[in-house]
Parts: structure tokens; C-alpha cells; sequence
């Protein structure tokens, strides 16, 4: 017997071990039959799951906090059983404002600290003079994105409320506003930087993992209701992501992916795009943990990681800050049903990251998730 399962995701790179699962036999292996609906928003896509039109989804991991929390219209409990991705943003600067922040540093090296400095001299000065306001684009409130933005631009002194403007667009509508002087630069998730940089239009200033070293970008969300009385199909498609996530992390696999990924019904995008992203060798430099599938330990999912997305929720005004909230946010991640799984299957050696607090972010105190009154204080 075959168990039907409707999936949304968003076209993106970070998709790619749902979407392999899918196309490469991983899930016909464990029974099951996945319909995969391309989205453009991710609106469109939590409020499709929040509906019950989609079953599961490839989500942004705060999305899943936020909507669990109950912070946005129409919101349900969710949890994140797996991660289909760590790290995979960037963020791109057009080629004016790239012009202004090199002539800021002066010969220093574009470092974050540095070019966030430059960055709020920058906008500082345009407020000053009464010129344009500096706007980014973000692919929601609730995103890594709009934290790696806002936690990049405030360690250079920037408010990030006042000093410019933050807006949201669709991943798939940055380059185009790029290219239409609407937006000076944005951070978004793989194909989308690489794009704008081959076809002129922008700039890789920063990979997000030089932002914040390892943050969980991408998870496999389900409606709790739903995951409690389809567990056992939930376990069978976290079995079929995991070995997909695996598969598609092999380089000798890497151009097979690539042509079916690239398809209009997928990602829609270049081939060397895609595999840029995969290999983490496209763009201002070579760099592995650039995007990080979910094979092994990486599918785990953290409190660590989902407390840290809380106290940015906190800081940046999205929620108040309250013990109850916190744990609430952490037990989206649980890891329960992930090592009831996989128990100890995976190797438990040391992984390719290992900043010493989880996160390794580039400014600011190590963080505790216990302390997150303590941490926001000292940012």
C-alpha cells in the first residue's frame, strides 16, 4: 500500500533532499507517493499547510516557531521533525552600493564588522543629506533572512528600523527588483544570489555562514494534528529525506540532481547554479559549509538553534520575551522522534562545524539558550 502525501516547497536549493526524495525513488522506497505544489510566497506556502491543503512542507525554521507561537494571522502549532538544510543565504548588494561601502573601507578588508560599519556611514549619510533610503529585501519577517540582515547591519551601529528600510519580496522577485533600483540589496537563499552576480545585477557580499557560522535554515514541517496521527508516514518520509539529503551531498551525484532540479517544475534554474550551491564553490569564494543537506546528524533538529531564533524574534520586536514562549519555541526542534528514527545510525563524531556555543556568530556574546534575557542584554 502507498501513502499519498501533498508537499509545498519554494524553489529553491535548499529544497533539494525533499525534492530528490521525490524524483530519485527515495520515498517509493518507504510506500509513499509525495505531490510536490511550487509556491512562490512563503505566505502562500504556511497558509497552505495551516489549511491542511499540504500535509508537510519545506519551511523557513523560524516560520514553524513563529506560526507555533501563534504570531501571525491563521497560525497553528507545528513541529519540525527534521532539517533539510543549514546555512544556504547570502547576501547581495547591487553594484552602486558596493561601489559606496569599497570606498568605506579603504583598503580594509571586506570583512562583516567592517562592511557593516561602512554600510551605516553609509545610510547615516543619506539620511543626513536627505538622499534615497537604503532598502533591502527579505523573504519574510520570520526568516533567517531578516536576521542575519538585521544582526549583520545593528553590530555596525545601524537601527535597523530607522536607519533604512526593510521589505519583503518573494525569492524569485529579488533580482528582479535589484535590477529595477526597488531594492539596494537582499538576502536570500540559493539560486538567487548567484543569478543576480552571473548576469551583472549584483553582488555576494557575504555568505550567511559568515554571518552566523551554522543556523538552521530549512526544516520539514508538519501540523502537529497531522504528524500525531500519521506518524508512522511522517517516519517513513523523514527515512526517505535523510538518505535523498545523503545522496544529493555526493559530488558523483551532483550532476544527475542538477538536470532534474533545474527543471521548470523544480528549481528552474542553471545547472551550474544549482551545483554552485551544492559544491558551495560559486561566488566571491570556495566555500564547503556554504549549504549543508540534511544527511546524518545534520537532519537533527536543535534547541539550540530554535531558542536562538526566538531571542531574535524577541530583539527585533516580534514577541516579548517570557520563559514560556522559549520553551514552547525549543519544542518545535525537538529531536525525539529524530533519535527514536535513527537512533545510532549516523556516526556521532565530530561534524564539520563546531562553534563552541552551536551558532558561531561573527559578533556579539556566545549564546546560552538558558540566558536569553542575559544574551539580548549584552548585544
Amino acid at each position: 500500500m502507498t501513502d499519498k502525501v501533498t508537499a509545498g516547497f519554494i524553489p529553491l536549493v535548499d529544497a533539494a533532499a525533499l525534492l530528490v526524495a521525490t524524483d530519485f525513488g527515495f520515498a517509493e522506497e518507504e510506500g509513499l507517493e509525495i505531490e510536490l505544489i511550487r509556491e512562490v510566497s512563503w505566505a502562500n506556502v504556511r497558509e497552505k499547510l495551516s489549511a491542511g491543503i499540504f500535509d508537510i512542507a519545506h519551511l523557513l525554521a523560524p516560520m514553524a516557531i513563529a506560526s507555533s507561537l501563534d504570531l501571525m494571522p491563521g497560525s497553528v502549532p507545528l513541529t519540525a521533525p527534521y532539517v533539510l538544510a543549514t546555512n544556504g543565504n547570502a547576501i547581495t548588494v547591487s553594484p552602486t552600493l558596493l561601489r559606496e561601502i569599497k570606498a568605506e573601507l579603504a583598503g580594509e578588508e571586506p570583512r562583516p564588522l567592517a562592511t557593516a560599519k561602512a554600510l551605516a556611514r553609509i545610510a547615516i549619510r543619506r539620511k543626513r543629506e536627505g538622499g534615497s533610503v537604503l532598502t533591502f529585501g527579505s523573504t519574510f519577517p520570520f526568516s533567517c533572512h531578516t536576521y542575519q540582515l538585521r544582526f549583520w547591519m545593528a553590530a555596525g551601529g545601524l537601527d535597523t528600523d530607522a536607519d533604512l528600510r526593510l521589505v519583503v519580496l518573494p525569492p524569485r522577485y529579488m533580482v528582479e527588483s535589484l535590477k529595477a533600483g526597488e531594492v539596494d540589496g537582499f538576502c536570500v537563499g540559493a539560486p538567487w544570489n548567484f543569478v543576480a552576480a552571473e548576469q551583472g545585477l549584483g553582488h555576494t557580499l557575504h555568505y550567511g555562514c559568515e554571518i552566523v557560522q551554522q543556523l538552521t535554515e530549512k526544516v520539514l514541517a508538519a501540523r502537529c494534528d497531522w504528524a500525531q496521527r500519521h506518524e508512522n508516514v511522517l517516519i517513513r518520509l523523514m527515512r526517505a529525506v535523510s538518505a535523498a539529503a545523503a545522496f544529493a551531498s555526493r559530488p558523483e551525484n551532483w550532476d544527475a540532481c542538477c538536470e532534474r532540479l533545474s527543471a521548470p517544475d523544480r528549481i528552474k534554474a542553471g545547472r551550474e547554479q544549482i551545483k554552485g550551491a551544492l559544491s558551495g564553490s560559486f561566488g566571491i569564494q570556495a566555500e564547503k559549509n556554504f549549504l549543508i543537506l540534511g544527511a546524518g546528524l545534520w537532519g537533527r533538529p536543535d534547541e539550540t538553534q530554535a531558542a536562538w531564533l526566538y531571542s531574535q524574534m524577541v530583539r527585533w520586536g516580534q514577541v516579548c520575551s517570557q520563559p514560556s514562549p522559549n520553551e514552547a519555541a525549543q519544542s518545535v526542534f525537538s529531536p525525539i522522534l529524530f533519535d527514536r528514527v535513527f537512533g545510532h545510525a549516523f556516526d556521532t563524531g565530530e561534524t564539520p562545524l563546531m562553534p563552541s556555543d552551536g551558532l558561531g556568530a561573527f559578533a556579539g556574546p556566545l549564546f546560552k539558550k538558558e540566558r536569553i534575557a542575559e544574551y539580548l542584554a549584552a548585544t
